[in-house]
């Protein structure tokens, strides 16, 4: 039988969820004036014949109704409806401190945004500040409230655990004298972390000690394995192993399945054979050593067994900044602080792409503003050379397919960034139909952000990879790796594929504000998953050869 809490909370949120659509507002009131009503009863309504409900101060005819049917069946078919015909991450948002009804439905009519990961990378570009009702401080309240919402459900992206790993590994190896090596996901570098693993000679018992008395929960324990878990939701996994028995243990929890079952089925090892080091395990095996963020599959197997290990790039190797925003759109900073942080890291150039004018909720820049900023950037050349700044654009790819310029607009730009940024719930064959047009625009440089997704929070549109590969080797586009930690787009399991096409990759972290340069890493992170070398890295040329660069994309225009 429900109660008045229950019955109050269904009208509370049917009443925002007519708020949030827009219907009728005198009706959603007259909801949520019930629902305040019973929450203040002394008396439970169940206990009332169907009759009296309705003398009840505060309750009327229509109400009646729906509190009977509430009572007879358990359910409000009018909550029902709508909760049917609203996202779910829109609902997931009513749970979020200082999202009201009516910032939701701008958020979702207005800006387009359906789900909580999208909002955050709305708040992460500034977008909330330019919608009324939404200032500086609002858009830092919602983006703290929806991060503290997420480090609760149980998953992160690599980024958001990073410093958390490090902390308790600090942790643990100061409060322990014996052995402990990170392991499992986050040594492979993984995109997305489900759960934090070390291989130790540690013995159970003091590890159970340690962590009951730091506050956290025993989730597991077996003879060889412990799991924990803390007021942060991250569970914290051990794989106990004796002292001869590390490198085994730290070898085995440090592959993928995929990796480990063609490794085994290979016998290339002896796992109970005393390994001084892992390396050791790769000298006996007689093949060159396979770093813990290669070991996904057997590919890798096969190019140390040839000897064909690439040498993959490195944070030191971008030389230069490619995609980021200024305050001419939606970014943080003017060009010239960009520019000067780029400077400070000792970069040789900056390629600004702000949004196109399609993008009217990023300050999409028309004619008239492109003409002024490259009148900008034409001054802060003269005055920072010989670092360079290049004209480019963010162009949305239309619904058809089209740039959202005029191609003696696009004429303007040293090089055109092309990316989907509305629209995005389509078929396989509208996506392939809107990305092949785009990649075969003249116009066009570099692919951004292939399939649109958000780690997380927003699967991408469905594309054919293969062919859009293939459509970037024929028409020399380079694909981007948006290395913004909840895109990391293009996907690393398709980057071999690409590089096999002889396809350049370009590590850019699509930067809003100067902080958003540090993102790069996170691309390096995963390209080195997929083999990628500096040689094989946009954003690792040198201005010399990023000029020439240009030089033969130029070529395409005519």
């Amino acid at each position: 039988m429900m109660n008045n809490y229950d019955i109050a909370d269904n009208f509370s949120l049917l009443s925002k969820l007519m708020d949030i659509h827009g219907d009728n507002s005198f009706k959603a009131k007259s909801y949520s004036s019930a629902a305040f009503a019973i929450e203040k009863l002394t008396i439970q309504l169940s206990s009332l014949p169907h009759e009296q409900l309705f003398k009840v101060k505060g309750i009327g005819e229509s109400i009646g109704k729906n509190i009977i049917e509430q009572l007879e069946t358990g359910k409000l078919t009018a909550l029902l409806e709508y909760i049917q015909k609203t996202p779910p991450g829109i609902l997931e948002m009513m749970g979020i401190k200082g999202i009201g009804p009516k910032k939701i439905a701008t958020i979702w009519k207005e800006l387009e945004i359906e789900t909580l990961g999208e909002l955050l990378y709305a708040c992460n570009e500034n977008r909330l500040t330019l919608y009324k009702g939404f200032g500086e401080k609002s858009q830092k309240n919602i983006k703290d409230a929806i991060e503290f919402y997420m480090g609760t459900i149980g998953n992160y992206l690599y980024q958001q655990i990073e410093s958390y790993a490090t902390a308790i590994h600090q942790k643990i190896t100061k409060s322990f004298n014996t052995t402990f090596l990170l392991t499992g996901e986050f040594r492979r570098q993984l995109e997305i972390i489900h759960q934090l693993e070390w291989v130790t000679n540690e013995s159970s018992s003091s590890l159970i000690a340690f962590f009951t008395e730091q506050n956290y929960s025993l989730t597991q324990n077996e003879s060889n394995y412990l799991e924990f878990k803390g007021d942060e939701n991250v569970k914290l996994c051990f794989h106990l192993t004796t002292t001869p028995q590390l490198f085994s243990t730290l070898f085995k929890t440090s592959c993928s399945e995929e990796f480990l079952l063609a490794w085994n089925g290979k016998t290339y090892w002896d796992a109970n054979f005393h390994y001084s080091s892992e390396e050791e395990i790769f000298t006996k095996a007689n093949i060159s050593y396979i770093p813990a963020y290669q070991r996904e599959s057997e590919t890798f197997i096969h190019k140390a067994i040839n000897n064909s290990l690439t040498t993959v790039i490195q944070p030191e190797n971008i030389t230069g900044i490619i995609h980021s925003h200024s305050n001419w759109s939606d970014g943080s900073n003017t060009i010239e602080e960009m520019a000067l942080a780029a400077i400070e890291k000792g970069l040789q150039y900056l390629v600004i792409s702000d949004h196109s004018k399609t993008a009217f909720y990023a300050k999409g820049l028309q004619e008239d503003r492109l003409i002024a900023q490259h009148l900008q950037i034409d001054e802060l050349n003269l005055k920072l050379a010989p670092f360079k700044i290049f004209k480019s654009i963010e162009s949305d790819i239309l619904n058809d397919g089209n740039l959202d310029y005029a191609n003696s607009v696009l004429n303007s730009f040293d090089l055109v960034i092309a990316s989907v940024h509305a629209n995005l719930k389509m078929t396989e064959e509208k996506a392939m139909s809107r990305l092949m047009k785009a990649i075969e625009n003249p116009y066009t440089s570099i692919l951004g952000h292939l399939t649109g997704r958000l780690l997380l929070s927003r699967n991408g549109y469905p594309v054919d990879h293969n062919k859009i590969i293939d459509a970037c080797a024929a028409n020399n586009v380079v694909i981007e790796l948006n290395a913004h930690p909840r895109r990391l787009d293009i996907d690393w399991r398709w980057i071999e594929k690409a590089l096999e096409k002889e396809i350049l990759i370009s590590i850019n972290p699509d930067a809003h504000s100067i902080e958003g340069y540090n993102d790069c890493t996170y691309g390096i992170l995963v390209a080195q998953k997929a083999g990628l070398t500096k040689e094989n890295n946009l954003s690792s040329f040198s201005l010399s050869q990023f000029e020439e660069f240009i030089t033969q994309q130029k070529k395409k225009r005519k």
